[in-house]
């Protein structure tokens, strides 16, 4: 920690959680890695949890991640002098020297919490666990942690992550045992690349999602947005797709970028499914900047692996384009588009109903697209996974046809649509 800037080191005095809330780059990552870490050193068979959305977040980004505790210990403190003898990647256990421990757990299976006890804990985004939306309530990943934290005198807990106005930052901000610490990008920029300083904090720098994501701020809901988080649905069942009810339809939405220019927005591509009971369940945001083979294969994929009964684009808005792209790639996956010619606002309102109605579920948290959701105000130009989840959502929930108008002089028609052919 010797080249720490004074807000990632441990704040002084007593408290339970060091509640670390900062902008994307901070060094989040890092300051819980090096915190843990020196507690492990500092206490011989010591037993640590590492806590993160999935199981795949823990592995890949708190132990093997380029800021990970892979990457701040020396092998000399691991036990056996190497990776290898200390790191077991199917069970999630790191151990040093010392006799200490780590041990991976995740949100999707917050119960596995329940029985182990620990010295200490490090949480990785935990606006992102699957029950963040029900705060420090019962039986969620935070209460299950906390009551196992009853081993040593001390036990204490450091949490990273980007701040969103969920249940669980909310409730851990006003806690008295919390410290929190703030932080923005700006602060590690001399550590950042040249390509994320192009394409992300250009591209975002100045907006309200770059406030919360940059510059590390804790936004309540947006005034005029037509989602707030609260409106997710996460509540009620368990967030497992082998808990889900069945589904009797899938469909993979595409919003395809429009060039691939370093600063064009990104291809949106969600996964969502419905049940007879008319609910929808949102299972997947693929979105990333794609050349077009690549959103398409990935579209392909996601389609194979959901079982989806088609992949669906907006027709007036590179619908043509898509298909012919899928096309290419898998010509016997079908592409339905969907018609939507009305203003983004009118195409959105009906869908934040659907949510206001609780017809709609988020099968897990994904933080882009709510962010997306959130923090979009009608009459700003709407984003790319917002978008495809409202085409998703369109087909399964709406289904709207294609209207039977002519081509020109039509109420509601666009000046930026265009007609792609067919019947008048």
């Amino acid at each position: 920690m010797l080249t720490a800037r004074t807000n990632q080191l441990p704040p002084q005095g007593e408290w339970f959680v060091w509640l670390i809330l900062a902008g994307r780059g901070f060094g989040k990552t890092r300051t819980g890695a090096e915190t843990i870490a020196q507690w492990a050193r500092e206490t011989p068979r010591g037993r640590f949890a590492l806590v993160a959305q999935t199981a795949a977040d823990a592995r890949d980004v708190m132990v093997e991640g380029e800021s990970g505790l892979l990457s701040v210990l020396d092998e000399s403190e691991l036990r056996g002098g190497s990776v290898d003898t200390a790191w077991n990647r199917s069970l999630g256990e790191l151990y040093l020297k010392n006799g200490a421990r780590f041990k991976c757990y995740s949100s999707e299976t917050p119960r596995k919490l329940r029985g182990p006890q620990h010295h200490g804990a490090w949480g990785d985004e935990p606006a992102t666990w699957n029950d963040a939306d029900q705060g420090t309530g019962e039986d969620t990943t935070w209460s299950n942690l906390l009551f196992g934290l009853r081993l040593g005198k001390d036990p204490r807990v450091v949490m990273t992550g980007t701040p969103r106005p969920n249940r669980l930052i909310r409730e851990l901000k006003k806690d008295e045992g919390t410290v929190l610490t703030g932080g923005s990008t700006a602060e590690n920029l001399g550590n950042l690349s040249e390509t994320f300083k192009r394409n992300v904090i250009r591209k975002y720098e100045g907006t309200r999602l770059g406030r919360q994501e940059l510059d590390g701020e804790l936004l309540e809901d947006t005034p005029g947005a037509l989602w707030k988080y609260a409106m997710f649905n996460r509540e009620g069942f368990r967030l497992k797709f082998d808990q889900l009810p069945d589904l009797i339809r899938i469909v993979v939405a595409v919003d395809p970028q429009a060039s691939q220019s370093s600063d064009s927005a990104e291809t949106g591509i969600i996964v969502a499914g419905k049940d007879a009971h008319g609910h929808a369940y949102v299972l997947g945001d693929l979105s990333g900047n794609f050349s077009p083979s690549e959103w398409a294969q990935t579209s392909i994929d996601a389609y194979n692996y959901h079982r989806a009964d088609a992949i669906v684009p907006e027709k007036n808005n590179g619908g043509d384009m898509v298909t012919h792209t899928i096309s290419t790639v898998d010509k016997r996956v079908p592409v339905k588009p969907v018609w939507a010619s009305r203003g983004k606002q009118t195409r959105a309102e009906p869908i934040s109903t659907l949510y206001e109605q609780g017809l709609v579920h988020h099968v897990g948290v994904f933080p882009d697209l709510e962010g997306q959701m959130t923090t979009w105000v009608p009459g700003e130009k709407s984003p790319d996974r917002m978008d495809a989840l409202v085409w998703a959502l369109t087909e399964l929930m709406l289904g709207e046809e294609e209207p039977e108008l002519p081509p020109s002089g039509i109420a509601g028609y666009e000046q930026d649509d265009t007609y792609q052919g067919g019947d008048w």
